[in-house]
């Protein structure tokens, strides 16, 4: 057991360093290709950003534990909203311009409906997997040439890139370097984060799903946590906003549709009874948030947070436990 928590807590943090080290090094990489940096922004950041999640649940799909595969993409996405963006906005309150990600917003609510329709099916096979893969390459490339000629996200998709820029002055060897490490501490970190998760599961008596929900998808959010408050504290609200949406996108539709393209994927029966629902409801809850033309300010981010810690501390005390009673008074 202790060791298990040991394999954990090297897994959390170990991701994130990772993660960061990795998505600097390709960014440096990338500007001196001279490629776009809003060709960056929306490949190498978004994909980067999200690969701690990718790594983990491909480890856990493969060794036979989907419940932490796919609760890590749906507490991912659910602890974006109440975790990542109440934190940025308690640090300073965020602002955005509605108009900037009035597109990604409805296109994170439509995936986040296809990914419950075909969840509900019990399985997502190989087919669909691919098809969220397709659904994805479409996305990048509209999304590229939308912001090209100028629209309102790619000032905000430029300034994410800002945030990775640390290595773009230096040596190759240092580039490369960062890069290759980067690769290695993620599949390492994911590594050790599933294997201790499992251990203490079972130890606990607790469901994988529930470690997947909580435990895992809190260590492979930690580089968008980074993102967002770094960037809040710079000013730059819209970055926090707009890679909270990214990011629910990517771990759908990379995430899911990559794992499910290797391995088909069984949605554990909570996750579909309770936990999908959860993400739809948090998912739509922030859209007014992004639409209002107003700051979130920092009692709508406490909200946000008390929501979270609720919704954490409801896996653990158990949902059938809490909703078990009210559905037998309901009927």
């Amino acid at each position: 057991m202790f060791t298990a928590i040991v394999f954990l807590i090297a897994g959390v943090v170990l991701l994130p360093v990772a993660s960061n080290t990795l998505v600097s090094g390709a960014v440096a990489l990338s500007e001196r290709l001279g490629v776009s940096p809003l060709l960056v922004a929306l490949t190498v950041v978004a994909f980067g950003t999200s690969l701690p999640e990718l790594v983990v649940c491909l480890e856990a799909a493969l060794s036979g534990s989907p419940g932490i595969a796919v609760g890590n993409v749906v507490g991912s996405n659910i602890a974006n909203v109440l975790l990542i963006l109440g934190a940025a906005a308690v640090l300073k309150p965020i602002a955005c311009e509605p108009r900037a990600f009035l597109r990604d917003s409805l296109i994170m609510v439509v995936t986040t409906a296809l990914f419950i329709g075909l969840a509900l099916g019990g399985v997502i096979p190989r087919w669909q997997g691919l098809t969220m893969l397709g659904l994805l390459l479409l996305f990048v490339v509209y999304s590229y040439w939308r912001e090209s000629r100028g629209a309102d996200a790619a000032e905000a998709h430029l300034a994410e890139v800002e945030e990775f820029e640390g290595l773009k002055d230096r040596p190759w060897a240092v580039i490369i370097g960062a890069i290759v490490l980067g690769l290695i501490g993620v599949v390492a970190g994911a590594h050790l984060l599933v294997e201790g998760a499992v251990v203490i599961a079972r130890a606990l008596g607790v469901s994988e799903e529930v470690i997947g929900l909580t435990m895992v998808a809190l260590g492979t959010s930690l580089p968008e946590l980074a993102v967002a408050v770094v960037a809040a504290l710079k000013g730059h609200s819209d970055v926090a906003v707009g890679n909270v949406v990214g990011s629910n996108i990517f771990n759908i539709l990379a995430i899911v549709g990559a794992t499910a393209a290797v391995i088909p994927i069984e949605i554990p029966p909570q996750i579909l009874r309770f936990d999908i629902w959860a993400m739809a409801a948090v998912s739509v809850l922030m859209i007014p948030v992004l639409l209002s033309g107003r700051r979130m300010g920092r009692g709508e981010a406490a909200g946000f947070l008390v929501l979270y810690a609720g919704y954490t501390t409801l896996q653990y005390v158990g949902v059938d436990r809490v909703f078990g009673p009210v559905a037998a008074m309901a009927g």
